[in-house]
């Protein structure tokens, strides 16, 4: 899954540059190759046709759209997508954000999106949830809602569509949209939620944003209006205030629907006209704000002390926004601008390789907000930030200075256009939800959407025109401008303050000029394998279009030819025994894989002769943990699927040992090491496992003195000989037809020397911790209004009861739906209370356990204690509902229908399927085992777990503060709200 789809040029560009930083730690860029065929321009729209999204553009039309505009105002956008097979997604987007709020109105943007989710004066408050629920949908995922400075979208994925469910979905959605239920009992209930999300996000994160954000938009709407709002402005908001505020901005010509799905577009449209079509707005449209324009007189630096945070600094160069037509020349420049971010960022990741001064710094182009275009630049220093910060602005300078190569530049070009192409090539998979959400974008930055095939054909032409003294004039205007700011986070106090941070400014650039040099790595570098392998079975897996394929080495492997995602390979190597390679109690280093495992080389090459191989193709190399085995996946195409298992098979054969990841990880983890505890919710996510394990150091975290006493040597100790030992299952799923797949794995994994088998440590079992009568107490040192509650109980594992593993998760659903209502929806206590089952497959008979949590405020641990109880309490003594069953047991079987369209899914469910024939009839039986769950299994589980004597429960709290205090707090708070 992508992380910034780009529906269009600069999209486009802004995904690949994330992909680009995760894959320079990772050192392995990703991308595939491309052969475009350059298309005419799209035919201008007939008079018939509504095209309001295209209108004064070039930008070659996407023709599955269909657009119109309907005599009030309200425009929208529909098309027909089979992605996944059943699915309706649908986008209400209001033009209306946290910038368009008064002094006073500050969160009221956000505050009615929370409300306008509870439901409408048609129906009983909480009600659309509900109802949505009996349809499949999962709340705060297949229907949510966002506030930005510049609009809310309202989101809804309705899967198993009916004309039915599809008719009811849009009625409840206008009503939203029209008129919200807004009472002063609801707009009091969801002021607790909006003031609970509030508390729960603060912290030292959230100052330096917030500090951040303000000094670089200095005299702008951007800089002071974020969409939570104030604590003085949501404890004023009244109802008669939130509902001027609807009336003023909810208005049909400011409002656009978007409907994707496995539907007809007529259909869609007839229905947007149904509901919204005698939308009538009250008033004028109000005039749009001046959001403002950077303000070159503000203070240039500025100096944030926040205690036990690591240094870091962010240079801008900050330009107005200018609102321009999204056309072919504009993209043009779009895509120019992100090569040369991509050249200057390459150039600072190698020098962070090389051990420079600074441990990571990248640099990034943003249109933000309709506000500014930004160029910036974020810096984690070593230890000296002039250093590191001089460092930088040496590399920017020489950028500006002295044109790039050509070869670098095509290096560069390469990695956009391969991605490009494998978007082409997956097109026909694009989920509707995703297309829906970059329309949404597009239309909020004033931009179109193109088709895949559009993006290619402008790539192609516009990287002809990318030569050195073009990128070098792109370079001096994106790193130049009337703005500059300068931000250095730092746990103490710096001599000299803002002035040292601008007299290091003003200190002339001092030009690094170490250019990268040409890397000469080709696959015929690696070590020969061995001679070919032998298969000596083949069989069909009954029920599954795959194959069992075993080696006379002993490898396994299973294969799945299909084109469920065209020009697609997937591929997943699962070798030795995971976090059964050691022992609950004994000393690892389990945790130095996800980054220095695969950064530390293969055979003849290091990161930069990695970087040469891969570049311009679809190869990959990411590393996982499971409990029974160490995972390298990729997901690659058929041309380059006989590399890409080269490169992982090489990672196992030929592994290299280089030293400065290894230092790079050891480093990187001290200069965070103090953010564990700034949190209730960082406390939790770095010891809840092992706290949940009794201390299991396989998930227990590694304290100080481990990361500082890791060195090179230790590393390969302990990694080596995993590398080398214990069996390997290789699974390949997808766009097969092309390629010789059982030559290919016989030249690859099935050549390699039999490995040594592997004898875990004895007594594989995971534990849990122990019962206390009183919850255990674990602090943090952030806000004293902050807090966290979690209670546990442990179930069991394996896979010898996977229709009690399916129950117990709807079991879950309920237990979290209950919470929800009780301590979110009528008590506002908490924003995102949370129930969740977890039940590994790698531990027979142990290492599960059902977790409930919430962060919350002090006062409001005990009562999150009582109402956990209270639930886990009734659902042993009563049955649920058929009702609660029902709407709880459906989502979870909508969410499994959906993903099974998918090889993720089934490579997920198989793994360990060539070694364990129980592991595909339970991948089999899913949708059976959680339609069979009937009331008498959840109480009868309930029973058997969720026992008072087995609980375990942990309050994590402000550093100082004791239980007994949090509770008095409660009992305070009780009291003051019973006199009102």
């Amino acid at each position: 899954m992508r992380p910034f789809p780009p529906p269009n040029a600069r999209r486009a560009g802004f995904s690949i540059l994330s992909m680009l930083a995760a894959a320079m730690l990772l050192a392995l860029p990703t991308a595939a190759p491309a052969q475009p065929q350059i298309a005419p321009p799209a035919a201008p729209p007939s008079a018939a046709e509504d095209n309001w999204l295209y209108a004064g553009s070039d930008i070659p039309r996407d023709l599955a759209w269909q657009f119109g505009e309907l005599p009030n105002g309200l425009r929208y956008a529909v098309r027909n997508n089979g992605v996944p097979p059943g699915q309706v997604s649908i986008r209400v987007r209001m033009d209306v954000g946290s910038m368009f709020e008064t002094e006073k109105e500050r969160g009221f943007a956000h505050l009615l999106e929370h409300l306008t989710f509870r439901g409408s004066e048609h129906i009983p408050d909480g009600e659309a949830k509900r109802i949505w629920q009996r349809f499949g949908v999962t709340f705060g995922s297949d229907s949510n809602a966002q506030t930005t400075p510049t609009q809310t979208v309202y989101q809804l994925d309705l899967p198993s569509v009916t004309p039915a469910n599809l008719d009811e979905s849009m009625k409840l959605l206008a009503g939203m949209m029209r008129e919200p239920r807004i009472s002063d009992a609801a707009v009091d209930a969801e002021r607790g939620v909006v003031l609970a999300e509030l508390r729960e996000s603060n912290g030292p994160q959230k100052r330096i944003a917030d500090a951040t954000t303000e000094h670089l938009f200095a005299g702008q709407l951007l800089g002071d209006r974020s969409p939570i709002g104030t604590i003085a402005s949501l404890n004023a908001a009244r109802a008669s205030a939130v509902q001027a505020f609807h009336n003023r901005w909810y208005r049909p010509d400011r409002a656009v629907v978007v409907i994707v799905g496995d539907g007809d577009p007529a259909e869609f449209v007839r229905l947007i006209r149904t509901y919204f079509g005698d939308w009538k707005a009250t008033g004028a449209n109000p005039a749009e704000p001046d959001f403002g324009k950077p303000d070159p007189k503000a203070p240039v630096t500025r100096v944030i002390v926040e205690p036990n945070q690591p240094l870091s600094l962010t240079l801008a160069t900050i330009r107005p926004w200018i609102k321009r037509l999204d056309t072919v020349e504009n993209t043009r420049r779009l895509y120019l601008e992100f090569l040369a971010i991509a050249l200057v960022n390459r150039r600072l990741e190698y020098r962070a390789r090389a051990g420079g001064s600074y441990l990571v710094a990248t640099v990034q182009q943003d249109y933000l907000s309709r506000s500014v275009d930004m160029t910036t630049t974020q810096i984690v220093p070593l230890s000296d930030w002039k250093t590191a910060l001089a460092d930088v602005r040496g590399v920017i300078a020489d950028a500006i200075q002295t044109p790039p190569s050509q070869a670098d530049i095509d290096r560069e070009a390469n990695e956009i256009q391969t991605f490009l192409q494998k978007e082409l090539e997956n097109a026909r998979n694009e989920p509707g939800a995703r297309l829906a959400d970059d329309l949404v974008r597009a239309v909020d930055i004033h931009e179109t959407v193109t088709s895949p095939q559009g993006q290619v054909d402008m790539f192609k032409a516009i990287r002809a025109s990318a030569t050195p003294e073009v990128m070098l004039k792109i370079s001096r205007a994106i790193f130049s401008g009337p703005v500059t700011r300068l931000v250095l986070t730092t746990p103490k106090p710096i001599p000299g303050g803002d002035g040292a941070l601008l007299a290091a400014l003003a200190r002339p650039a001092t030009i690094q000029d170490d250019r990268l040099a040409a890397v000469d790595a080709d696959f015929s570098q690696l070590p020969k394998f061995g001679a070919p392998g032998t298969i000596v079975s083949q069989t069909a897996l009954p029920g599954l279009r795959a194959e069992r394929i075993e080696f006379a080495n002993g490898v396994t492997a299973l294969v799945s030819n299909n084109t469920v995602e065209p020009g697609k390979v997937r591929v997943n190597v699962r070798f030795g025994t995971g976090n059964r390679s050691v022992g609950a109690d004994e000393s690892n280093l389990l945790w130095t894989g996800d980054y220095a495992l695969v950064a530390s080389g293969i055979g003849p090459w290091g990161q930069s002769g990695i970087d040469q191989i891969t570049n311009g193709r679809q190869i990959e190399l990411n590393f996982a943990i499971d409990d029974d085995a160490f995972e390298l996946a990729a997901e690659s195409r058929p041309a380059d699927l006989a590399d890409q298992l080269k490169l992982i098979a090489g990672k196992l054969a030929f592994p290299r040992w280089d030293a400065a990841p290894v230092e790079r990880l050891r480093v990187g983890l001290l200069t965070g090491y103090d953010l564990n505890d700034a949190t209730p919710n960082a406390v939790l996510e770095r010891n809840l496992e092992g706290w949940l394990t009794g201390g299991d150091t396989r998930w227990a975290p590694p304290d100080r003195s481990a990361i500082e006493a890791l060195t090179p040597a230790a590393f390969k100790a302990f990694w080596a000989p995993r590398l080398a030992s214990g069996p390997i299952e290789v699974e390949i799923f997808g766009d097969l037809s092309t390629v010789d797949y059982r030559t290919i794995l016989t030249n690859t994994f099935g050549a390699l020397a039999p490995r040594k088998p592997i004898s875990p440590p004895d007594g594989q079992r995971v534990g849990f911790a122990k019962h206390r009568a009183t919850p255990e107490v674990a602090f943090h040192s952030g806000e004293k209004g902050q807090a966290a509650a979690m209670m546990a109980w442990p179930t069991s594992g394996g896979r010898a009861a996977s229709r009690d593993q399916r129950a117990l998760d709807v079991l879950a659903a309920i237990f979290n739906d209950r919470l929800f209502d009780r301590l979110r929806a009528a008590d506002g206590a908490s924003y995102g209370p949370m129930v969740e089952s977890h039940w590994p497959t790698g531990f027979e008979g142990s290492g599960g356990y059902l977790l409930a949590g919430s962060l919350l405020a002090p006062k409001d641990v005990d009562r999150f204690y009582a109402i956990a109880r209270d639930i886990a309490a009734d659902l042993v003594a009563h049955p649920v509902t058929a009702d609660e069953l029902a709407r709880n047991a459906g989502p979870i079987r909508e969410q499994v229908a959906r993903a099974s369209t998918g090889n993720v899914y089934w490579m997920f469910l198989l793994e360990g399927a060539t070694q364990d024939p129980r592991v595909t009839a339970a991948a089999l039986s899913i949708q059976s085992d959680i339609s069979a769950v009937t009331a008498a299994d959840i109480q009868r589980l309930a029973a058997q777990y969720l026992k008072p004597e087995r609980q375990w429960s942990l309050a994590v709290l402000p550093k100082g503060m004791t239980l007994a205090e949090a509770s008095a707090l409660g009992k305070a708070s009780a009291s003051a709200v019973g006199g009102r």
